[in-house]
């Protein structure tokens, strides 16, 4: 994306199955992402409105993405964003597979076929430490009611295996267990209906954002999960609020793979930007 004007700042509105991001190209013409401008551009009604921001710059392979939740903080890992850019960066250099760097580590992406983009995640962290959790402790089933697992993809992640789904009150249960003191830097939370052994049904609330309508590191972490407590298959379809994704745990990580948007591009005015100062 070639930014030529000289005021405000160029974006673009992406997203993976109803999972929303505003991504910035900094490769051109840099970009100071601060908190307070990040949790601006968020807010649906006086800004943009994202779950998470993703900012592209250069870097040691094809770009370097940088993260941001709705509250302004930082996350080393975004699923579905990363596929978002991948798919942008592929339509923009005519290449089928990338080498991405972030702050979780060095991802490939490739494209999948049928509009379809991959991307893997990388290998689970599955030590208490790497979550990381507060103390040491078995991460398949946390001492917990519902005895949930703990997976990190990057960032941390709690998944509750229940009857149903959709009869759990996502706004009160995510909000709880986000700040449960045994994940201090918080935590996803996902909650997981095995319907048949290479299917699941999941719903999701991202820590700083709230309840989204997918999440890609989250649907990463519960297939791992489901496949640690032998649930399911490391191959697995999971059907989220917004669509379907397909997690496959191989041996040389988590990839996952769907469908995703370019809904339009955009510039923030400066009369927005100088509302910030």
């Amino acid at each position: 994306m070639n930014d030529g004007l000289d005021s405000g700042i160029a974006f673009m509105k992406m997203h993976g199955l109803g999972n929303d991001f505003v991504v910035l190209d900094s490769r051109v013409r840099p970009v100071e992402m601060t908190e307070e401008l990040a949790r601006a551009i968020a807010h649906r009604h006086f800004g943009v409105g994202f779950d998470q921001l993703a900012v592209i710059s250069n870097g040691r392979g094809d770009a370097h993405l940088t993260f941001f939740n709705a509250d302004g903080t930082t996350s080393a890992a975004c699923g579905n964003a990363t596929r978002c850019i991948a798919r942008f960066l592929m339509e923009e250099t005519g290449k089928s597979s990338l080498h991405l760097t972030t702050d979780r580590g060095d991802l490939a992406a490739v494209d999948a076929g049928g509009g379809l983009t991959s991307v893997n995640m990388g290998p689970p962290q599955l030590d208490w430490a790497d979550i990381p959790l507060a103390e040491p402790m078995d991460t398949l089933e946390l001492p917990i009611e519902g005895a949930p697992t703990a997976t990190g993809m990057g960032n941390p992640h709690c998944t509750f295996f229940v009857p149903d789904a959709d009869a759990i009150p996502l706004t009160e249960f995510g909000a709880r267990y986000e700040h449960h003191p045994l994940y201090p830097e918080r935590t996803n939370v996902q909650v997981a209906q095995i319907v048949g052994p290479d299917h699941i049904r999941m719903r999701v609330w991202e820590r700083g954002v709230g309840i989204t309508l997918a999440s890609g590191t989250s649907s990463c972490a519960t297939a791992v999960a489901a496949a640690r407590r032998g649930l399911t298959g490391r191959k697995v379809r999971i059907d989220l609020d917004g669509g379907t994704l397909e997690i496959d745990w191989r041996d040389d990580g988590v990839w996952i793979t769907g469908r995703t948007m370019h809904v339009f591009s955009g510039r923030l005015t400066p009369d927005f930007l100088d509302g910030l100062a």
